[in-house]
């Protein structure tokens, strides 16, 4: 997902990027503390799914930016960041998406995350460190360790088939006999259970005593990574789903 926060006072932009970065995790966020660099970004292509403005930027405020950057991509979803209330109407003019009041927090950058008026992927996968999936920045939770080890295997193979054996070796590796193979059929019904409490069930294609996901469906640091994006060769420090041992290799 790419963020773009804006604010002339540098502090308060420190604060924007840091509480996007917790409540979006995985977001790709690029910084402006002045207008006429976003207006130069924009004319040079550049494009945001949501931008977070500060109104009050100096020469140009971020309703006449806003107006900028819709012209170049009708559906970014702005979000304008002010101390004050006064703006609300303009905002609402330019058909805004939100209105955030400073201090900036994450639950306030949450909040405004579910009632965008389009449409981004709120699924994100997080592969470096520990794997977790979110949603509008929020982990979710899984009925056993094992569907949520399951989906991560899954996650790793990018979209490819993955046979119900070759799963299932995995996942009890010197465990392994042909009942598990039937355990799995368990697993995977859970695992599907966990994702449908998000709406998130349609991640996973079933063929026979097949299994994968549909990579289009979500975001990932991983796959990011391999295409060579900068927020992801930057989050990577050398750990990739650091509780699972066949992760290593």
């Amino acid at each position: 997902m790419k963020i773009l926060a804006a604010d002339d006072e540098l502090l308060q932009l420190g604060r924007l990027e840091r509480s996007i970065a917790t409540a979006i995790p995985g977001a790709e966020i690029t910084s402006f503390s002045k207008p006429s660099e976003i207006v130069k970004w924009v004319e040079a292509g550049g494009q945001a799914d949501i931008a977070f403005l500060d109104v009050e930027m100096g020469s140009m405020n971020g309703i006449q930016v806003a107006k900028k950057i819709l012209a170049a991509k009708p559906q970014t979803n702005i979000i304008f960041v002010t101390g004050y209330t006064d703006y609300a109407l303009d905002a609402f003019k330019v058909h805004a998406s939100g209105y955030i009041t400073k201090p900036v927090s994450v639950d306030k950058i949450r909040k405004e995350m579910q009632g965008l008026r389009f449409g981004v992927s709120r699924v994100f996968v997080r592969t470096f460190g520990d794997f977790d999936v979110f949603v509008d920045g929020v982990a979710i939770t899984f009925l056993r360790s094992k569907c949520k080890e399951m989906l991560a295997y899954l996650v790793w193979k990018k979209g490819g088939i993955a046979s119900k054996k070759e799963v299932a070796a995995v996942l009890f590796e010197d465990e392994y006999e042909n009942k598990t193979q039937n355990y799995l059929v368990h697993i995977y019904s859970d695992l599907v259970k966990s994702l449908q409490k998000y709406g998130l069930e349609k991640m996973l294609i079933k063929g026979y005593n097949q299994y994968a996901v549909d990579p289009n469906l979500f975001e990932c640091d991983y796959y990011d990574y391999e295409a060579g994006k900068p927020g992801a060769l930057n989050a990577y420090k050398g750990d990739f789903m650091a509780q699972y041992e066949w992760a290593v290799f």
